[in-house]
């Protein structure tokens, strides 16, 4: 999947269409009628995507893939039933509370490798706003998409968390952990 939409897609179509099918296949287990989906080639190239709910701006569930292993029309229909009833952090989703729930639909770049020296020089080097990260050490594994930037704005912090996040100390650092990096285009509904 190319990382930029072609010039011939409109990108508020495109994202459109994205948010209709992630809401589509939740309200499917509401029983809610599905809205319209156009018809893009690029739904059916391999892409991966994390899909975001939130209710008044804070997280109810976050799911996606790292790297794509399926077409990306069923990778967001996926990744939306999972951070809809499958994340862990949260209770399943309810229909009523169904309607007044937030997506966001984050497509992702192929992941690439981020070798540093040590951790100052991931600090020196992590990019606030445009860097996903994902973070592996002897088995454990975890990532943050770009937007969490906007919550952890230092890059300390942004390592520290991650590094919670993977199971790990926040000051913890080896010569063995595994940085890579990618960017993210995302499309989100307007506020509920």
């Amino acid at each position: 999947m190319a990382s930029e939409t072609p010039s011939s897609l409109s990108t508020d179509a495109f994202g459109d269409t994205l948010l209709r099918i992630a809401r589509n296949a939740i309200g499917e287990r509401f029983a809610f009628p599905a809205q319209a989906v156009a018809d893009f080639a690029e739904l059916r190239e391999a892409a991966a995507t994390f899909v975001t709910l939130t209710q008044q701006g804070q997280l109810r569930g976050c799911i996606g893939s790292l790297e794509a292993h399926r077409p990306l029309a069923r990778d967001v229909a996926a990744n939306a039933i999972a951070a809809a009833f499958q994340d862990p952090r949260f209770r399943p989703l309810g229909k009523d509370e169904f309607v007044r729930t937030r997506v966001e639909v984050s497509l992702l770049t192929p992941a690439e490798p981020f070798p540093v020296r040590d951790e100052a020089d991931a600090l020196a080097r992590l990019r606030p706003l445009v860097d996903g990260l994902i973070l592996s050490y002897r088995g454990r594994r975890a990532t943050f998409l770009p937007q969490v930037w906007e919550s952890l704005r230092a890059p300390g912090d942004f390592l520290a968390q991650l590094k919670l996040k993977a199971g790990l100390p926040a000051d913890f650092w080896h010569a063995d952990v595994v940085l890579a990096r990618y960017a993210v285009r995302k499309w989100h509904e307007a506020a509920r």
